[in-house]
């Protein structure tokens, strides 16, 4: 029978040493703040990996100039990253399984803090570029475990507290990205410039590499010390990479026949992915994502939703920043301040989020995304109001809601899809979890794009620019609905 072990790992020069006597009052103390440890080196990890996706995007006009880098250059170096955790988490997450979640995270965490180090001081573009896809690795090696971490390590009303403080995190990270990016660029510290963006990484990471082996506590599931699957592997690693890749890069080129075959291509490998992995479920072998775990409507249900909701963060962010920053002649650190009312919101309900569970359930997901739709109408109409030349402080209540509806959603989201997942499956249920997340950023930014841009047209007004924003805005109301919806048939 599979079972989990989530005890700590006592370091052999302790081993011998007698505990000091503890009183009943001390030991649940002890307990907690081993435990609030615990959670905040996993957030350090979601924080700065979350922030990489968005941090970036201020830094490329400075990064191009200094680097004398193509288009097609500065495109990988935002795609990169992406594409090499969407295409890697799946697998992360059963290795986790497989050989411990705390090494795997531990190991992630090195990655991406020396990847960090070397995006700060990379002297070309290509460089640059490869110095992302190790960044990539290893937040495609932590991103799984810290939901699995947590989905083991914590029980009862605790998994609830650490899940909301996974969504805070993680939104913190998206919401003040640009904020931060900003901040860091326009005070110039060194004269690094935009390469601050990826050395603050460092410090953080070195910090947190060092509390992991007596702040997280090891875990795995003990009947999967098997071989790994490597035909799923490579099945399922190449289905993504041909699913997200046009999904980035095919708007730009519009959208040439190249596309078109790899989606056709992802849809074979995924159909001979979902195959072998029954085969080898069937054989009782060792598959990589057992075919049990989609026999919880629960999960499949979550996932969906998951994918569905994540479609509509990304792009949103994306239609903001080239709103405010093009249309409206903002500069990063300005731009970035305007962000600042979304994260107001966030902040403030992600704090109630786990006492409105503990009364509403996984309905509080839909509360949360039914506040973003209402708020978006709201940002709708009030750019209607406004045209071009009025207060963006107009828009500041609209802001605050959607970022408020953010802050319900998040976290219940991630704590209804792992939450009906059997101990021994936790590793696979966050990889996929983490992996619908990066497609659905995709697949928003990709579908933003087109409705963006043909709104756009060859106009580059600020009136231009408005409408187009208001274009994609209609678009992110209905993503909002639909998410809204799919949770009603969430029961169980």
């Amino acid at each position: 029978m599979t079972t989990t072990d989530t005890r700590p790992t006592t370091p052999a020069s302790e081993a011998h040493e007698a505990p000091a006597p503890r009183t009943e009052a001390q030991a649940p103390r002890d307990t907690a703040r081993a435990q609030n440890l615990t959670l905040l080196v996993l957030l350090a990890g979601i924080f700065m990996t979350t922030l990489d996706i968005f941090i970036v995007n201020v830094a490329i006009p400075a990064t191009q100039r200094d680097l004398h880098a193509s288009p097609a250059a500065i495109q990988w170096i935002v795609a990169g990253y992406g594409l090499t955790v969407a295409a890697g988490v799946i697998t992360a997450g059963r290795l986790g399984d497989m050989f411990g979640r705390r090494r795997m995270y531990a190991l992630g965490m090195a990655l991406f803090t020396a990847a960090s180090a070397a995006c700060g001081m990379a002297p070309t573009a290509g460089i640059l570029i490869a110095s992302r896809v190790v960044q990539g690795v290893g937040a495609a090696l932590l991103s799984p475990q810290t939901l699995a971490i947590i989905g083991t390590a914590f029980e009862g009303a605790k998994r609830v507290r650490a899940f909301t403080a996974y969504a805070l995190a993680m939104g913190l990270a998206a919401v003040f990205g640009q904020l931060i990016g900003g901040v860091l660029i326009d005070l110039n510290f060194s004269g690094l410039g935009w390469r601050s963006c990826f050395l603050i990484n460092v410090p953080v990471g070195a910090v947190a590499l060092t509390l992991v082996p007596r702040a997280v506590p090891e875990s795995r599931a003990e009947g999967a010390r098997t071989r790994l699957d490597v035909p799923g592997v490579v099945m399922v690693s190449g289905a993504l990479v041909a699913t997200v890749l046009p999904l980035i890069q095919g708007q730009s080129q519009g959208w040439p026949l190249w596309t078109w075959l790899s989606f056709g291509a992802a849809l074979v490998l995924f159909g001979a992915f979902g195959w072998y992995q029954g085969r080898l479920a069937a054989a009782q072998k060792s598959p990589l994502i057992d075919p049990a775990l989609f026999r919880s409507k629960g999960f499949t249900r979550g996932i969906i939703a998951q994918i569905v909701f994540w479609t509509g963060q990304g792009s949103f962010f994306l239609i903001f920043a080239l709103y405010l920053q093009i249309g409206r002649g903002l500069d990063a650190l300005h731009a970035g301040l305007v962000f600042t009312a979304i994260g107001i919101g966030y902040l403030l309900t992600s704090m109630v989020a786990q006492k409105l569970t503990a009364r509403l359930g996984r309905q509080t997901a839909a509360v949360g995304t039914l506040l973003m739709a209402v708020s978006l109408v709201d940002l709708i109409v009030t750019l209607h109001l406004t045209g071009t030349h009025g207060s963006l402080l107009w828009t500041i209540p609209a802001l605050v809601g959607d970022g408020a509806g953010m802050g319900l959603a998040i976290g219940p989201l991630a704590a209804g899809a792992m939450g009906r997942v059997a101990p021994h499956h936790t590793g696979a249920a966050s990889g996929v979890v983490s992996t619908v997340m990066q497609v659905g950023g995709a697949v928003g930014v990709a579908v933003i794009g087109i409705v963006f841009y043909s709104a756009l047209g060859s106009s580059t007004t600020p009136a231009a620019y408005t409408h187009a924003f208001t274009a994609g805005l209609e678009l992110l109301v209905g993503v909002a609905v639909a998410v809204t919806v799919l949770l009603q048939f969430d029961k169980d």
